[in-house]
């Protein structure tokens, strides 16, 4: 067992609000030492230091995770950082533990911190394992002996910022005290260390720097420094201004229609950075809260602004970047750039829907909808397994899951399209990474989402519940329906959980039988003479994606899915939920020039309308700005909001035509089957697969296009081309036609 099981939690004595605490340790090294390894977590965030130097380069430590069942702990090797006096210092703040909850859901007075998974008090706990050359051990772990004082972290709070007092003295003459467990209620027990485990996913990390490209005066006087690129991260900065003086500055996305700060879509998200200078010039930057922002807008700015005293600093979970997709419209590379900065700016530990207002929770219905798409542009396999195993832990008893993840105790579940999350995230990564692991530890919550849909249906259907449909389609007075949707996705998780019982060699039959008796249901409710009754994009979607029409069904819906997005005016009117999948519902079923139509489209709706009106990430709307630069709604209205970037997954399977076979996860076998289009020239695409480097590669010459295929050694892949197949080996191939 670790040494951290053996320290006990401990805190500042008194009540510290929203500023940070430091807790220190002094202790001696006397003799040679061999290994020095260090554990530590929280509750809430903290940052450690030994001997004046950080411990570690991660951020937000220990991560967001269901608080209820578990809390991760980092392992650090401090070896080389010991001296024979030494000083041990952690500084902690409450983080996503118990920020304020929005107002949204009850308003600012009722903070999270009232439920009783969250407890109302932040904590720390350590142990450090000394091993010294001559075969002894001693520990140095957290108690009441270490020491605490308030820190010049005055204020830090996820939403609403950081301030930090550079005059601030720290005095540690106050002994830290034990923490006693207040989940549910005060007791006489410590905080439960069986709460504690390793770390699981990547650490959140600085992986970015950008500099400021430049500092203006809107009409209005403010001040505004623009980066370039709506990130997620903070803002480092040098500054020098008499001592007491208050500097600030509040982190926003976007410019209204006439160039002025634009902060209404935050909510109640106040976004700031406020530092007290000391006289002296210093560097600085938050340490416990991040912003989702483009801009900042500064006030009180104690001496002249300069460009290159503001550093834009971008963090995300430390994922390795695997896939990459070029073609020669600059403007469909610039959209897949948005998907990849989308992904980076709402990947920081957990899936969040958006990283800038009051809210950047873990949306499952966002995570889902993306899930594949997210697979092939970072390795997210731990990312994902992390998240999901929270997910299971959150899952009601019923089988339910809880609309967003970790779980918050006050959101209902139950949601077709965000609880199947439960089932399509883990049938995804390993589709992607061939991680049969990732199905053993999800198949009881797996099962346990279909089993709910299964016992609240009758007669095959599963009727009733609320749901949030087809989030923000364009389909006006007559979306898709929510019997519709339900049943569409529960067919489609219930394939999905029976090929992955059979996969771990279990008995499906019962499943097998619901799955017939609910398409025998669907077919009469929902389909007449070949169609689907729901005359909507979406609905036709998802049918021809789920993979429940035969032949003669295929045609008929590609076909009338196809007249629908002719019959608009050639544009999408699908939302959250039929998105993923309209592209390639087309092109697999002989629309492909239309499907590039959608793709290339300009005019709103599309993709490419956000990227004409400056977009660099990708927005919560279709419409998120209007035309004339004024903003569909101050309410809700992300302009970094990933959902919408699952169009990142025909790229690469259609566009580029690199794609996994269903029957051999983790690409063992590749299905090559580029889809061309006179209006590009070229389309380049590559995965770093878990068996090495697959690629895919089409250009338009003189007498027709030239392909060229990569297969990782130890693969096989098919290779489809207007008017042949052929199998191919390991190795790069070209081919014309």
């Amino acid at each position: 067992m670790d040494t951290i099981y053996n320290a006990r939690w401990i805190a500042s004595p008194l009540p510290c609000g929203e500023a940070a605490y430091a807790l220190e340790k002094t202790f001696s090294v006397d003799k040679p030492l061999r290994k020095a390894t260090l554990q530590a977590s929280a509750m809430g965030v903290y940052v450690l230091e030994l001997n004046g130097a950080r411990v570690g380069d991660q951020i937000l430590s220990p991560g967001w995770t269901d608080y209820r069942f578990r809390v991760q702990y980092q392992t650090y090797d401090v070896t080389d950082m010991l001296r024979a006096d030494n000083r041990l210092r952690a500084r902690v703040a409450k983080g996503w533990r118990m920020h304020p909850r929005p107002e949204w859901q009850g308003g600012p007075s009722r903070g999270w911190q009232e439920s009783r998974m969250f407890g109302t008090n932040t904590a720390f706990i350590a142990a450090l394992s000394l091993e010294y050359a001559d075969g002894t051990a001693e520990t140095v772990l957290t108690d009441g002996t270490w020491m605490c004082s308030q820190t010049g972290t005055r204020m830090a709070n996820m939403y609403n910022g950081e301030t930090f007092d550079a005059t601030f003295c720290e005095t540690f003459a106050q002994p830290a005290m034990e923490v006693y467990c207040d989940f549910g209620g005060k007791s006489d027990k410590p905080y439960p260390v069986r709460l504690l485990t390793p770390q699981q996913n990547e650490p959140v990390r600085e992986k970015l720097r950008l500099p400021a490209v430049r500092v203006f005066q809107t009409p209005q006087g403010d001040t505004v420094i623009d980066f370039g690129q709506n990130l997620v991260g903070y803002v480092e900065f040098s500054v020098c201004g008499e001592k007491g003086h208050k500097a600030s500055m509040r982190c926003f996305e976007v410019l209204d229609k006439d160039g002025n700060v634009y902060v209404e879509n935050l909510r109640s998200a106040q976004t700031t950075v406020t530092y007290y200078c000391d006289g002296t010039r210093r560097t600085f930057k938050p340490e416990f809260t991040f912003y989702g922002f483009q801009y900042i807008c500064l006030h009180d700015w104690p001496e002249d602004v300069k460009a290159e005293n503001f550093t834009a600093v971008v963090i995300f979970s430390d994922m390795k970047r695997i896939g990459h997709f070029e073609c020669s419209d600059k403007d469909v590379n610039r959209l897949f750039e948005n998907v990849v900065w989308g992904q980076r700016g709402n990947f920081v530990d957990v899936p969040t829907d958006c990283p800038q207002r009051d809210e950047r929770l873990g949306w499952t219905g966002d995570a889902q909808v993306f899930a594949r798409a997210a697979t092939y542009i970072y390795d997210v396999r731990l990312f994902f397994k992390k998240w999901l195993r929270d997910l299971s832990f959150g899952q009601f008893a019923d089988g339910s899951v809880e609309h967003v993840i970790p779980s918050l105790e006050w959101l209902d579940g139950g949601a077709c399209g965000w609880a199947d999350a439960a089932v399509i995230c883990p049938w995804e990564i390993y589709q992607t990474y061939g991680d049969r692991e990732v199905l053993v530890e999800q198949f009881a919550s797996m099962r346990g989402w279909v089993d709910y849909m299964r016992t609240h249906s009758t007669d095959g259907l599963w009727l009733g519940g609320d749901h949030f449909a087809d989030w923000l389609n364009l389909d006006g007075d007559a979306p898709t329906s929510k019997p519709y949707l339900q049943n569409a996705y529960f067919l489609y998780s219930n394939s999905l959980l029976i090929r992955t019982g059979k996969l771990l060699g279990l008995d499906m039959s019962v499943y097998e039988a619901c799955f017939d008796e609910t398409l025998a249901a669907f077919r009469k409710r929902f389909m007449r003479d070949g169609r689907i009754t729901e005359n909507t994009q979406t609905a036709c979607a998802e049918a021809l994606a789920f993979g429940f029409l035969n032949d003669e069904e295929k045609k008929s819906v590609a076909a009338q899915l196809a007249d629908l997005v002719r019959g608009c005016g050639g544009h999408l009117t699908t939302g959250f939920l039929g998105t993923p999948y309209l592209l390639r519902a087309l092109s697999d079923n002989g629309y492909v020039e239309l499907a590039y139509d959608l793709l290339l489209r300009h005019e709103f709706p599309s993709w490419l309308y956000s990227v004409d009106n400056g977009a660099t990430t990708i927005w919560e709307h279709w419409d998120s700005r209007n035309p004339d630069g004024s903003m569909w709604d101050a309410g809700m209205n992300s302009f970094n909001h990933y959902a919408y970037g699952s169009v990142a997954q025909w790229m690469f399977e259609c566009a580029a035509g690199i794609r996994h076979d269903d029957e051999h996860a983790g690409f063992s076998h590749i299905t090559f089957r580029p889809l061309t289009d006179k209006r590009l020239r070229y389309v380049k695409a590559s995965i770093d697969t878990v068996h090495g480097l697959a690629a895919a590669a089409w250009e338009e010459t003189a007498d027709g296009y030239l392909y060229t295929f990569t297969v990782p050694q130890g693969c096989t892949a098919t290779v489809i081309l207007p008017g042949q197949s052929t199998q191919i080996a390991a190795g790069t191939h070209t081919f014309r036609s």
